[in-house]
């Protein structure tokens, strides 16, 4: 047991001994590790960067950076590695050590700001994707500071196209951490360098992707680039993506919109090299200037539309073919229908150019519709359209506007509106000069409607115009302006006022000064109120202007290089007084005499021309710039011609070039050399002869000549079209009456065609009515036949009319009638009912009269009939007087209530006769 105990403890003693001996040499190699590390100095740099000792690539990196910055210039051999093997870079941004990847991301920026272009454009192809993937996402906050730094050093040196195409693929990441860094970094990116540099296009496209993503922090970093794009972009950045969103997204956005809206307008905090270049190039030549351009960048501020950011659209190929079949349907439903399903395939942001000259004029066309819903939605297709094709739409702007501006005239304010909006945007697609003439002629329109839809169209244009005026647009503006001022409506005056005030702000006080002159003071308060709140985009034209000035520095070259000629030029400078006597002196000598012909002859000759070019060129630049220029041009020549020390000297000069004895005793062939020397003395002699002067005046004879010429033309012109404009108003006038006295003829041939109709219907009732009464008299006649009594009973109550004397037989028998116990008379009752047609064919008024208390029966009667009922009536009364008994009494009853009854049908049938009729 003991030698058990004894061996196990040897074999510990010497396991042990070995581990101390290997521990030993374990340090002894380290501590040799560590002597060998300072040799690893000595190691190029693109060999230690791929070191598989992390801290020699962490030492690496860190003297590259220190390298970088010791290198005078670009083009220094510190770069040149680094140029050649790109793919350094790659694993020096994505080291495993995250210590070294921190310094090797550093180097990089480094190696960036002081390698310029080349440095970028050689790099960032293999460098930007590993900066996304580790450097974005990394935990350490120095490495992502330095990542990003590194991104927009990449769009500094070059452009932010190829950075914003190597990120917009991470956005598809698989890892939700790689997305929000994208997203951080693109959101830095617009916030540096803003919209106007960054193509904000391709971002939005893909913004409504990620806004759906499961992660949240992704969701986050999309709001967050949302509200920067916003702050550039505004409502313009909404069509692009706003309708993928959900609802509680859109509020959400709409909450954190409203914040930036009360926010100033963005600036770009980081220029490009090329705008820090161009800044340091505009400050060099002026300050001043250069403080100009800024001021009025920051006066515009950022304007984008969402025109800018949309592509294209090929409409044409989705209208209806049946447009213009529907607009031509006589039902004004039809043609609203097609002018609906037009502007449903118009309405887009941006439409591709194309050949839109049909659909123009049926637009055009239905402006002049009677139907003003069809007009309202004909101006929205032209607002629509004018808007997506900008500068595509003016080619049609004269074939719309004149029709537009004429349905101005519609009195809903609804109608009046939809036009106004289409003129606004067929405005924004040409400019002020190309509407102005049009909307000038229709301010003198006689329609007080379309004089005010006018007039508040021009003030819209005045304020939204970036180009101010001319001078001969700023009167013609004025003078109607100014006549407005004179209407009789208050608004028209107001609106005169207010086109002065927006003209005046484009303008300056002091050019306006000249049409305010003759107003008063009350008006003039006015203006300098719609002045003072006026609010234009327009630019003073003046400080355009300003560069004019350095168009008289050419002559002064030329002047230079004449006294640059040699010495014999001082000697020759005394020729042209010769030429200054001749004018002062109109009757001189015979050698004067040529010098018509002198100045002729070179016009024909190539040689003296060609001679002549400088002094030519001073010329025509003189005829450019006027008579001020020329006068300024010309002056430095005088005072070399004052000298008149030299008569004989001058006077000889001229005779080498006329020969002495004129040109007419010399042969053709000798002028041409004799002309020889002549150009030598023109090209040194600066000064203008009598032929160059006499030239320059005929030149501006002909110049004036011209100038007043093409004024005239132009105000003819301008008659014309206002006459062919006046024309055409008269035209459509003509026409519009025509049509309406046509639509007036129909309507009342239909009224005619109608009536013909009513009067056969009544006609036809009438003779239905006639036989139904006849029918009813018959069977009156018969009821009275088989209900009264004997004859006897009657006759002594039948009422007649014998002539004067009836009142006497009338009286007798009323007093009969009481006799008899007041018994009604039948025959009158009977005589009751007969027609007032049958009453005037039997004797005009007086039978009328006699026919209301008589039957028809007795009034055919004969004198002998008359005679035998006046017998008849006596013996009945007679008779009555000794029978009287109830049985009489019974059938008068019955005869009675028979009439009533008769009576009460005849009543219902005259009224409904009456209906019938009316």
């Amino acid at each position: 047991m003991a030698s058990r105990l004894s061996n196990t403890w040897q074999r510990l003693t010497e396991f042990g001994s070995q581990k101390l001996r290997r521990v030993a040499a374990k340090k002894s190699r380290r501590i040799e590790m560590g002597d060998q590390e300072e040799d690893y100095s000595s190691l190029p740099l693109t060999d230690r960067f791929g070191h598989k000792v992390w801290k020699v690539r962490k030492q690496a990196y860190e003297d590259a950076a220190k390298e970088f910055e010791k290198t005078p210039d670009e083009s220094d051999p510190a770069f040149r590695p680094f140029l050649q093997d790109s793919g350094l870079w790659k694993g020096a941004v994505a080291d495993s050590n995250v210590a070294a990847q921190q310094e090797g991301i550093f180097s990089l920026c480094s190696f960036l700001k002081y390698g310029g272009t080349q440095a970028c454009t050689r790099t960032r192809g293999v460098a930007v994707t590993p900066i996304v993937e580790k450097g974005l996402s990394s935990t350490r906050a120095a490495t992502k500071t330095s990542s990003l730094e590194a991104l927009l050093l990449f769009i500094e040196l070059d452009k932010p196209d190829p950075i914003i195409e190597d990120l917009l693929p991470n956005l598809s990441h698989k890892q939700p951490k790689i997305i929000a860094a994208t997203l951080s970094a693109l959101t830095s990116i617009f916030h540096a360098y803003g919209t106007k540099t960054v193509d904000p296009k391709p971002v939005l496209k893909a913004l409504a992707k990620v806004f759906g993503h499961a992660d949240k922090n992704v969701r986050a970093e999309s709001q967050n680039l949302a509200v920067e794009l916003y702050r550039w972009l505004r409502e313009a950045m909404k069509p692009m993506f706003w309708a993928d969103l959900k609802p509680v997204q859109q509020q959400d956005l709409e909450t954190l919109f409203e914040k930036v809206k009360q926010e100033p307008s963005p600036k770009q905090e980081r220029l490009l090299r090329s705008q820090q270049a161009a800044k340091a190039k505009s400050s060099a030549s002026g300050a001043k200037e250069a403080e100009v351009v800024e001021d009025e960048e920051e006066d515009e501020g950022v304007v984008v539309d969402a025109f800018d950011l949309a592509e294209p659209q090929d409409v044409m190929t989705k209208v209806p073919e049946d447009l213009h079949d529907h607009l031509g349907s006589t039902k004004w439903k039809d043609r609203k229908d097609a002018l609906d399903a037009l502007y449903a395939v118009i309405n887009v942001p941006r439409i591709k150019d194309g050949h839109f000259d049909e659909i123009v004029r049926a637009l055009a066309k239905s402006m002049k519709d009677a139907n003003i819903a069809v007009v309202t939605v004909a101006a929205n297709c032209v607002d629509v359209l004018a808007k997506g094709l900008r500068h595509g739409f003016s080619k049609y702007r004269s074939t719309i506007m004149a029709p537009m501006m004429e349905r101005l005239k519609e009195k809903k304010q609804s109608v009046a509106d939809a036009i106004g909006q289409a003129l606004d945007s067929v405005f924004t697609s040409a400019s002020l000069t190309d509407c102005l003439e049009e909307t000038l002629e229709f301010l003198k329109h006689k329609n007080p409607q379309v004089k005010l839809e006018s007039l508040r169209f021009l003030i819209r244009c005045l304020k939204t115009t970036r180009e101010a005026p001319s001078k001969a647009e700023t009167k013609s503006i004025a003078d109607a302006a100014t006549k407005l001022l004179t209407e009789s409506t208050e608004v028209t005056r107001s609106g005169g006022a207010e086109i002065l005030g927006t003209l005046m702000k484009i303008m300056g006080e002091r050019q306006m000064n000249p049409y305010l002159d003759g107003l008063d003071d009350i008006r003039k308060t006015k203006i300098k109120e719609y002045f003072d709140a006026a609010e234009v985009k327009a630019k003073d034209k003046p400080k355009a202007a300003a560069p004019q000035p350095k168009a008289p520095a050419p002559p002064a070259q030329k002047k230079k290089v004449f006294g640059q000629k040699a010495v014999a030029a001082a000697a020759t400078k005394k020729p042209p007084p010769p030429f200054v006597p001749p004018n002062e002196d109109p009757p001189a000598s015979a050698p004067l005499q040529p010098k018509p012909t002198g100045r002729s002859i070179p016009s024909k000759l190539g040689a003296p021309k060609s001679s002549l070019t400088a002094p030519t060129g001073g010329l025509k630049l003189q005829k450019k710039l006027g008579g001020p220029g020329g006068a300024s041009a010309s002056s430095p020549k005088r005072p070399v011609q004052t000298p008149t020390s030299d008569d004989e000297e001058t006077a000889r000069a001229p005779k080498p070039g006329l020969g002495g004895r004129g040109l007419a005793g010399r042969p053709l062939g000798k002028p041409a050399a004799a002309a020889a020397p002549e150009p030598a003395s023109a090209i040194i002699t600066p000064g203008l002869g009598a032929a160059e002067r006499a030239e320059l005046e005929a030149l501006r004879a002909d110049k004036d000549r011209l100038l007043r010429t093409n004024d005239d033309l132009r105000t003819e012109k301008s008659k014309l079209n206002s006459q062919i404009h006046e024309l055409q108003n008269q035209n459509a006038q003509l026409i519009e009456d025509h049509t309406r006295d046509v639509l007036s003829i129909k309507a009342k041939e239909t009224q005619l065609v109608r009536a013909r109709t009513d009067a056969e219907v009544a006609e036809q009732t009438c003779q239905k009515q006639q036989k139904e009464v006849d029918r009813l008299k018959r069977e009156l006649g018969r009821a009275i036949r088989s209900s009264s009594p004997t004859p006897s009973d009657h006759n002594d109550r039948i009422y007649r009319d014998l002539g004067p004397n009836s009142s006497g037989r009338h009286d007798s028998q009323s007093e009969q009638a009481s006799r008899q116990g007041s018994r009604p008379p039948v025959n009158r009752a009977i005589s009751s009912f007969s027609s007032p047609s049958e009453e005037k064919e039997n004797g005009g008024p007086d039978a009328l009269q006699r026919g209301k208390m008589s039957p028809s029966r007795s009034v055919s009667t004969g004198g002998k009939a008359a005679s035998a009922i006046t017998s008849r009536e006596q013996s009945t009364d007679r008779a009555s007087e000794q029978n009287a008994n109830g049985d009489g009494a019974e059938s008068w009853r019955r005869a009675a209530e028979v009439t009533s009854q008769l009576k009460a049908r005849i009543e219902q049938m005259k009224a409904r006769q009456g209906l019938g009729k009316s």
